[in-house]
């Protein structure tokens, strides 16, 4: 594992559940057994209904990519070097998180709104994974 010299995530009681599944590799996200809504980013109610009967439910990790910005000039030493992409992906169960573009170059030439990605892992500790999305194949 190279050393990482970008930032981590503190979790907070609500997203604790999202960190513990990212580092086991799962996508998770809440889900309000209320309204049958899917929630993130995490949080103690409903942003739909108001309830607070949220569950956590593993995501196929399947999406597309709503919108993104490409970054040329970042945080100094970032690991993903300038430019890297900021997107917003859409994923099939509905719910929209922001995260980063890989696998592609960082060029507006190369990605298009709407194509379809896949989360993928990258491991920065023993005990942080953060999840970023690849475009995914046609298959």
């Amino acid at each position: 594992m190279p050393d990482y010299t970008g930032p981590v995530p503190v979790p907070t009681p609500e997203s604790r559940p999202y960190w513990e599944a990212a580092r086991r590799h799962e996508l998770t996200i809440q889900r309000c057994r209320a309204c049958g809504q899917w929630v993130f980013y995490p949080r103690a109610s409903c942003p739909h209904c108001l309830s607070a009967d949220l569950e956590w439910r593993r995501t196929s990790g399947r999406g597309t990519l709503h919108t993104f910005t490409v970054a040329y000039r970042g945080q100094k030493d970032f690991p993903l070097g300038s430019p890297y992409v900021i997107a917003i992906v859409e994923l099939e169960e509905g719910a929209r998180l922001m995260s980063n573009l890989v696998g592609v170059p960082a060029d507006p030439k190369a990605i298009r709104i709407g194509m379809p990605v896949e989360v993928v892992f990258e491991d920065v500790s023993p005990t942080v994974a953060l999840p970023r999305f690849r475009p995914r194949s046609a298959s």
